[in-house]
């Protein structure tokens, strides 16, 4: 009989979705499940972008250019010059969500065998694009006992070689939650000009930076202009995760212009989203007030809970919407499926994402879980209460 390619079986499943199945028996069982293994917001997606999706009445729903059509990709460069980054139209390429954008980015500047260097744990598509991509991924540690902060200069370039090609990074960071200072930007600068190095920067999450932190995007550093590979998605910031609108943007037009390459490949991103995130740019700033006021509670009702579980080890995340947690247990996916088989409080239970799936190093991660925090307040008070809970058991009956 035929067989699969080794491609596809030795693909990873997500983390993050692999026991939706044991969640869809929970729920079938009668149980309410709390889902804090994806990142899915629950804030309304801003009014213009229906709005101009119910103005969209042309008589064929035509191709767009490939490249993305100018009315998205004039909203974006306006909305990046509130950040004082400034693209012209031929350095922003529009993507099937930020997903298409990195992988593009990884085929732009990788050939097959090269790597990427990449801290772990780290957003866990990442290890898919880049097998899709036949790139290698090289990693170097982060710890949740420091927050997920960058490690030393020479704990990093000592997983340089002659095949990496770039470090690809988000800031702010999934899964940790991690913002990375000024003197860390400027450190990843320093090692990519030293190492002739691409920085494909993930910033998808720019909006969501709390505790009055200041934000450093990899495109305000002087000198490394065109290493910059900036990764972004309405997804996140606009709620509009369905819509899968993305961007790969650069100062580096000769990469910009290859990367059309693999654009003119799919044809085109969807012509109606797109009509609807160029209307985005429209949204008020009070809307980025009020999510980020609201993402932050949610944050403290999570990590306040965290902190006083016993045996549990994180730092406060200072940004995303996640956190990744060292539990007291062995063997933290074993945890999340019992949570979700085994375990209710009044019939209500958790679901989280275990973080071994973040990791590229075997055996890292085992006893750790990445928590989502886009459920309204009073829900995760109920599910810290249930994880809190549930460890207490586990502990008992299980380890």
């Amino acid at each position: 009989m035929a067989k699969l390619s080794q491609r596809i079986l030795n693909l990873q499943a997500s983390p993050i979705r692999k026991l939706a199945p044991l969640a869809d028996n929970a729920k079938k069982e009668g149980k309410k499940v709390y889902h804090l293994n994806i990142g899915q917001p629950d804030i309304h997606t801003p009014e213009v972008f229906y709005e101009a999706i119910k103005n969209f009445n042309e008589p064929v729903l035509k191709y767009s250019d490939s490249h993305g059509i100018s009315e998205l990709i004039d909203s974006f460069i306006k909305y990046y010059k509130k950040w004082d980054i400034h693209f012209e139209s031929d350095e922003i390429m529009v993507t099937n969500g930020g997903s298409e954008a990195i992988l593009f980015a990884l085929m732009g500047v990788c050939d097959y065998g090269d790597n990427v260097l990449i801290p772990e744990p780290f957003y866990t598509n990442y290890n898919g694009f880049a097998q899709i991509a036949g790139v290698n991924v090289s990693s170097f540690l982060t710890k949740a006992e420091e927050g997920f902060h960058l490690p030393p200069k020479s704990e990093i370039v000592k997983h340089i070689n002659d095949k990496t090609r770039a470090i690809l990074l988000s800031n702010p960071g999934n899964p940790t939650g991690v913002v990375y200072t000024k003197e860390e930007i400027n450190l990843i600068a320093e090692i990519a000009k030293e190492y002739d190095l691409f920085i494909i920067a993930d910033e998808v999450y720019r909006e969501f930076v709390y505790d009055n932190l200041e934000y450093t995007s990899f495109m305000k550093v002087t000198g490394i202009e065109k290493r910059v590979i900036l990764i972004d998605s309405i997804s996140k910031r606009y709620s509009a995760c369905g819509a899968r609108i993305g961007l790969v943007a650069s100062k580096n037009k000769e990469l910009i212009a290859n990367i059309l390459k693999l654009c003119q490949s799919r044809l085109c991103t969807p012509t109606i989203e797109q009509i609807g995130a160029a209307k985005l740019i429209d949204t008020p700033q009070e809307y980025f007030f009020e999510v980020k006021k609201e993402y932050q509670k949610r944050r403290d009702v999570v990590f306040n809970a965290l902190k006083e579980m016993p045996g549990v080890v994180c730092q406060k995340p200072t940004g995303a919407f996640y956190v990744v947690a060292k539990l007291p247990v062995k063997d933290a996916e074993d945890f999340v499926k019992w949570l979700l088989t085994d375990f209710s409080v009044n019939n209500e239970t958790v679901m989280l994402a275990p973080a071994a799936g973040f990791y590229s190093t075997e055996g890292l991660g085992l006893d750790e879980v990445r928590i989502s925090y886009c459920l309204k307040c009073e829900d995760l008070e109920k599910a810290m209460n249930i994880l809190k809970a549930g460890l207490e058991e586990y502990k008992n009956t299980k380890e």
